[in-house]
């Protein structure tokens, strides 16, 4: 049996296999959801419309025994940022459906006022009625269909928040507890999930016959050294930084360079953020037997994610990543871990997206919806949400929505998607990725942290505002790692470890049974990112739109008192325009 493209008609309520196109073959993961979207959305089309479509797509080697291989890639054009957009997760989801040899899931048309459940099974395609879980929580819908479908199913979700076609509501998957915790969070593609009427897609394996190895022995060597390159490097060892504290661990690490924004960007530091960092999450996890490390989905070794539990180990939320504990926590001047782990089920189960949430909370508490450290209040604008009220309405699409509609001048975001936990003020680099990147603010499409912080690929002074090279490089070769289905994390290793990337490439070409050297490599994520500007450029960005918000550019940070200080010159050096 070969790659399949599963072709799913929501006007019809029909779905067909088909083979997948022989120029196809060499793509997984966001490289075959980008090209899917350039070439069959028109770039001018309405996110929210019958003419856009939602593309998922496991890597290339997901679903093999290629360590820390679990990421699935979610594609469309964002209602968020109105570009070209890919958001991926780790989970099991992604991990059957490559198993079952297929390679994309294309979901296309749209059902008006009514939800439906996709069943994919290895014996056929069957549509089911999901309007009794219409308005309900995620926490107890993900129960009732592990109960109705089998403890062994993949699930896909969109939640309340993609009920109200909210640009900040995400895609969810399954944690390996069956919680729905495990997030493409990023673009409002939730939406657009819902507005195809398409409620949940179960994935059943059963008699998956499992991802083609063309060259066994060359996958092997390249297991081995990738393996060798994670289970050595200090950042993704065993008991390394990531296994030890798991993402949180960057809070103390950002809060002493002084570019973890604090209270809607407006300082970059506070003694209070020690309170919620990774070392003091680990010894409370351990306190209430919660489960720390821990893997997103099977066959990762780095293992930094986890379990949170509220006190007394009872009612699990799922991981508080480091991007999430800063949106809920010091961005919103909240310093309380069981808050913020309130706010983070609360998302969790409306099915938003925990960065655009601190988002969208920190400008509502800069227009004086609610007052900055108040976790009381930010609670209940997540039931306003939930219950689909006006305000809620408001504040499920976002902050850049939020921010008009409160009169609010400070807004943190890039083609309207929310800025993660790094101030560009402080961190430059970062900086130029979040304004040139084509999918808006986003921190994982060129991780400049990594070297200007944590200096691995080599060291960069943060403050250094020439930082156009660095940022271009980071975000081809993310480009083609959010490819392969590996997690982004392997970059730590690989970057300072060449036997790593040659392992990387050499499972590749073990699944492919092709002859790739790393030096392909940059050639690849070039063209992924050279497919995504197209479709923004044809839906009307231009390099003006590859800038930061005003008040990064004059208004101090402190406890450094920095502005973001690189040029257009020095922006537009990224891709040269």
């Amino acid at each position: 049996m070969s790659k399949r493209i599963l072709r799913v008609d929501m006007t019809k309520l029909e779905a067909k296999f088909e083979d997948l196109p022989a120029d196809f073959v060499a793509l997984g993961g966001r490289a075959l959801t980008s090209t899917i979207v350039a070439k069959e959305v028109d770039p001018l089309c309405h996110p929210l419309g019958p003419n856009n479509k939602l593309v998922f797509a496991p890597g290339l080697v997901t679903g093999t025994k290629a360590p820390t291989s679990g990421r699935i890639s979610v594609g469309a054009k964002s209602p968020l940022t109105g570009g070209i957009k890919e958001a991926n997760a780790g989970t099991s989801f992604s991990q059957k459906l490559a198993r079952m040899r297929i390679a994309a899931i294309v979901v296309e048309g749209q059902q008006k006022d009514h939800y439906h459940l996709l069943k994919v099974t290895m014996d056929g395609v069957e549509f089911m009625d999901a309007q009794k879980w219409f308005g309900k929580g995620l926490y107890g819908v993900y129960k009732d269909l592990f109960k109705e479908f089998g403890d062994k199913v993949g699930i896909c979700a969109t939640g309340i928040a993609g009920e109200l076609m909210g640009a900040a509501s995400g895609v969810c998957f399954n944690d390996p507890e069956g919680l729905p915790s495990r997030y493409a969070g990023r673009g409002g593609l939730g939406a657009v999930m819902a507005s195809k009427g398409l409620k949940f897609i179960i994935v059943d394996e059963t008699g998956a016959p499992g991802v083609e190895i063309k060259n066994q022995e060359a996958f092997d060597m390249g297991v081995k050294k990738l393996r060798d390159a994670l289970t050595t490097h200090d950042v993704t060892k065993p008991g390394g930084a990531l296994n030890s504290y798991g993402t949180s661990v960057l809070v103390n690490i950002i809060n002493e360079a002084g570019g973890l924004p604090q209270r809607n960007f407006s300082a970059g530091q506070d003694d209070q953020s020690e309170k919620v960092s990774g070392e003091v999450k680990a010894d409370e996890i351990k306190k209430r037997g919660g489960a720390r490390p821990h893997f997103c989905s099977p066959g990762c070794i780095i293992q930094c994610s986890e379990v949170w539990t509220k006190p007394g180990g009872k009612e699990p939320v799922g991981v508080l990543e480091y991007e999430s504990v800063w949106a809920l926590g010091p961005n919103c001047g909240i310093y309380d871990l069981d808050t913020i782990g309130e706010l983070n089920r609360a998302c969790n189960d409306l099915g938003l997206d925990t960065i655009e949430a601190g988002g969208l909370l920190g400008v509502a508490m800069e227009g004086g919806l609610i007052d900055f450290g108040d976790g009381k209040d930010a609670l209940k604008l997540m039931d306003e949400i939930k219950n689909k009220t006006p305000t809620g309405r408001i504040l499920a699409n976002g902050a850049a929505f939020v921010g008009q509609a409160y009169g609010v001048t400070r807004v943190p975001v890039v083609k309207g998607q929310s800025l993660p936990a790094y101030d560009p003020r402080a961190i430059k680099g970062i900086g130029v990725t979040y304004a040139t990147t084509t999918q808006g603010a986003d921190h994982t499409a060129g991780y400049a942290i990594a070297t200007e912080i944590l200096g691995v690929g080599g060291t960069a002074d943060p403050k250094d505002t020439k930082k156009a090279e660095l940022s271009r490089n980071l975000q081809v070769a993310t480009a083609a790692v959010d490819s392969t289905g590996y997690c982004l994390f392997i970059a730590f290793a690989i970057l300072d470890i060449a036997e790593g990337l040659e392992g990387v490439v050499d499972t590749l070409n073990g699944v492919l049974g092709t002859n790739l050297t790393v030096n392909d490599v940059p050639g690849y994520g070039q063209s992924i990112i050279d497919t995504e500007r197209e479709f923004n450029k044809a839906a009307g960005f231009t390099n003006k739109h590859d800038r930061l918000p005003e008040f990064f550019l004059k208004e101090p940070l402190p406890p450094g008192n920095d502005v973001f200080g690189v040029t257009d010159e020095e922006l537009d050096k990224v891709w040269g325009g």
